[in-house]
């Protein structure tokens, strides 16, 4: 298939990436990330999320981030939230989109969240409801969908009957996740084959991790699917839990680069993302992964 001329970027770094870094970032230097990413042009933010300070300690100040961020004309500002009191939360802070997250694996689910993939299904269907009622977006995600820690290989048929669920409960996009980063280029339709039986390929997104350095690979693979939404972390923010020390999220400016070159619209600068890796990268006490970013640096 052809290229879609445009691709839609949903940034996680603020969530996705600082929640799985080992530094507490202030919430003032969140803040002005956000505000850096936005310059930066990105189209969604996914900015924080309404859990547990006690399980996540590092987004115990999501309202505070979200109430002192500049909103730009243009972009969307998300948070992740598990149930109805997060989503309450997140409402009381101004959220006006939210995440859900089910897995595709049954161990998984139970590890993750404490819950069956039913009972979170279920759970997430009252979620819906009342983002309803609120007026709020909900975007889901399926996480586990390429593989699992504890199950290894997954059906891509449970992935689709998640992600069906999901769109029938109400979620306007759904991101088939590779938790791990253990996807490659050939498991790839194989899944969207499975899943685009059910939920259309509009309302599909992907959210891939580098791990295995397949990221980039898969990215290409789903272009020539018709897939035109993708999630992505700047600098490649955040390590992957079950596999520490190892690279986690695709990294922004990697993405962003690989499609200005194919010619894709994304309406965002990689000067102004730079920028923004830039000043965060020493407040989380490391190195940056991204490779643009890392060349991009050292032409400083």
């Amino acid at each position: 298939m052809r290229h879609p001329d445009s691709v839609t970027i949903v940034e996680v770094g603020p969530r996705d990436g600082l929640q799985n870094e080992s530094t507490a970032v202030s919430t003032d230097d969140k803040v002005a990330f956000v505000d850096r990413l936005s310059a930066a042009g990105l189209p969604v933010i996914e900015v924080s999320a309404f859990v547990s300070p006690r399980w996540v300690p590092s987004m115990a100040d999501a309202s505070a981030v979200f109430a002192g961020i500049a909103r730009r004309p243009g972009t969307r500002y998300a948070a992740l939230v598990p149930n109805l009191a997060g989503l309450d939360r997140a409402h009381a802070a101004g959220v006006t989109e939210i995440g859900i997250f089910a897995a595709a694996s049954e161990t998984f689910s139970w590890k993750n969240i404490n819950r069956s993939i039913d009972a979170s299904l279920e759970d997430y269907t009252a979620v819906c409801a009342r983002a309803r009622e609120l007026h709020m977006q909900v975007r889901g995600y399926v996480s586990t969908a390429f593989g699992c820690p504890f199950e290894g290989d997954i059906a891509p048929e449970r992935v689709a009957a998640v992600a069906d669920a999901l769109i029938q409960m109400g979620a306007y996009e759904v991101a088939i996740s590779d938790t791990i980063g253990v996807a490659h280029p050939g498991q790839v339709p194989r899944v969207l084959d499975a899943v685009s039986a059910h939920v259309p390929l509009s309302k599909v997104a992907l959210h891939f991790h580098d791990t295995s350095g397949t990221a980039l690979a898969n990215v290409l693979t789903a272009l020539d699917a018709g897939v035109a939404t993708f999630d992505a972390s700047a600098g490649g923010l955040g390590g992957c839990p079950y596999a520490p020390g190892a690279t986690g999220n695709l990294a922004t400016e990697d993405l962003v680069y690989m499609l200005d070159g194919l010619g894709i619209r994304t309406g965002v600068s990689l000067e102004k993302l730079v920028e923004a890796s830039a000043f965060i990268e020493p407040k989380v006490g490391h190195l940056l992964p991204s490779r643009f970013y890392r060349s991009a640096r050292a032409n400083c």
